[in-house]
């Protein structure tokens, strides 16, 4: 069976999109979607992305991590599949979709930024050398000193692999401050096993951690990825964090189709 693909990137986070609003991709099929995610015997990309019918919504969003499995929210995932629905025609400059988090409501500009509001936060875990907070997906975030040398593959999977969270894991982000509304940082992602050049829960994670450490008052942040520039706004009541946007470009690279 042939079937036609679309491949969007978020600030080199990339994705397969595949619009299956009349059901036909079989989504059990780990290794299906493993092949297509691998860069080397496949399309290539970070992540798999089904559109789907959704009763309630726009679209419903079904994320699978480049192993082929099933995860968790992915920011700059949902960033593209917001553009990739306006593509098709399926909505115009504004939407409400839902994904495995809930709902989100998203807006997108004629120059291709997505500006996607993110779940609320109401616990970030303060530890001694580290934040561990879930934006979607969980996330653990680490001040570093030398960003640019650091080893985010080698260093990232200890720790996501380590005792601190066990089989399931977490996404490991290393920061850098610049000043006070900047930081830069490098994400190493479970399910792709590797760093990618940009992770949007993770931005949103490094953002609200920190501004809840004090390592920042601003509540407009913007992020340095490897892949290039996101930004993330929220409200702060308290502890709570709320109104948390993630902003940035989303783009169409290319469209073809693949023998499955």
């Amino acid at each position: 069976m042939q079937i036609e693909f679309y491949k969007y990137q978020g600030t080199g986070n990339d994705f397969v999109m595949i619009d299956n609003r009349s059901d036909f991709f079989p989504k059990e099929d780990v290794k299906l979607v493993e092949r297509l995610c691998d860069r080397r015997f496949g399309i290539g990309a970070d992540g798999l992305i089904l559109l789907e019918n959704d009763v309630e919504t726009d679209f419903k969003m079904v994320y699978y991590n480049s192993d082929g499995n099933e995860s968790s929210m992915c920011g700059n995932g949902g960033r593209c599949l917001v553009a990739f629905a306006n593509q098709l025609g399926v909505i115009q400059d504004k939407t409400t979709f839902i994904a495995t988090d809930g709902l989100h409501h998203a807006t997108v500009n004629k120059e291709s930024i997505v500006s996607l509001q993110m779940i609320d936060v109401d616990e970030v875990q303060k530890k001694d050398s580290y934040i561990f907070l879930n934006t979607g997906s969980p996330h653990h975030v680490q001040i570093v000193d030398d960003l640019e040398r650091y080893n985010v593959k080698e260093n990232g999977a200890a720790i996501r692999y380590g005792e601190l969270y066990g089989q399931k894991g977490s996404n490991i982000n290393f920061v850098k401050k610049i000043n006070d509304s900047e930081f830069s940082l490098r994400t190493y992602e479970r399910g792709v096993e590797d760093e990618t050049l940009a992770c949007g829960t993770g931005a949103t994670a490094v953002a609200i951690a920190m501004n809840a450490t004090g390592q920042t008052d601003k509540t407009s942040i913007d992020i340095n990825v490897e892949g290039g520039k996101l930004a993330v706004s929220f409200d702060k009541l308290g502890e709570h964090f709320t109104n948390v946007f993630l902003i940035g470009p989303a783009k169409f690279v290319f469209k073809g189709t693949i023998e499955i």
